[in-house]
């Protein structure tokens, strides 16, 4: 199988100095879907800011399709690549829904009426097709999150980058977070601490800490593994079902 994302060593220190980023390896395969996993401050964010070009120039350490990640590639690449940050407010900010939605699409050349049908889509895809009129400000949190997710699902990405999606959900939007994902024909990066989850929608996961991994194997092995989960503050929620892990 093709690998869709390569990474090769890739590092990153902030301006402050401070070294976020300690020579990451990993690739994925064209419809994978993968967690990374870790405590705050490991260098997650950092990560998948980078898979958008945000953090400025790199050096070839990042291929995306066949696309090194390049001043000249970088438009493709971000069409390629859809992100979607921890706070649904920051990918909402036109007066309804359905421009919020079409705003991607058309940033990105598509005619007017292409984007409408691509917004329209993905709205029916994260199930707010009923909502295209209203303004986002007036949606429940959880709503709010679905059309983020809209928001770069109508740009028609490859690979979908999603951090902390289940932050500050409720029990229920965050099964239908689930449920959304689980169903999409794409390849999925998913930043987390909701370990479930994780369980859940991705086979396999990455641990990161201190800007290196720490481990990369399948989710349900990294979640039995009493040690590793200690060494990287990593946590079960009480009372989970280790019988869900294959373990008696």
């Amino acid at each position: 199988m093709s690998k869709y994302l390569k990474i090769n060593n890739l590092s990153y220190a902030y301006p402050d100095g401070h070294k976020a980023l300690k020579g990451i390896d990993f690739s994925i395969n064209k419809g994978e879907s993968i967690a990374i996993l870790g405590p705050n401050g490991a260098g997650k964010t950092t990560l998948i800011l980078h898979l958008n070009g945000i953090l400025g120039e790199l050096k070839g350490e990042i291929e995306v399709d066949g696309l090194e990640y390049s001043s000249e590639n970088i438009g493709k690449i971000r069409k390629t690549v859809g992100v979607v940050f921890q706070d649904p407010d920051d990918q909402l900010f036109m007066p309804t829904v359905i421009e919020d939605v079409m705003f991607g699409p058309k940033n990105f050349g598509y005619a007017n009426e292409e984007s409408e049908t691509n917004a329209v889509e993905a709205l029916k895809m994260v199930g707010m097709e009923n909502f295209q009129d209203r303004a986002p400000h007036h949606l429940s949190f959880g709503q709010k999150r679905k059309v983020a997710i809209a928001t770069v699902l109508a740009s028609k990405p490859k690979l979908l980058v999603l951090d902390e999606p289940a932050s500050n959900l409720d029990p229920a939007s965050r099964r239908d977070l689930i449920d959304i994902l689980i169903k999409l024909d794409i390849s999925i990066i998913l930043v987390t601490h909701d370990l479930p989850m994780a369980l859940e929608i991705c086979e396999r996961s990455l641990v990161l800490n201190e800007g290196v991994i720490k481990e990369d194997s399948l989710t349900k092995d990294i979640l039995q593994n009493s040690q590793l989960m200690k060494e990287n503050r990593l946590e079960l929620p009480y009372g989970f079902a280790l019988h869900h892990l294959g373990e008696e």
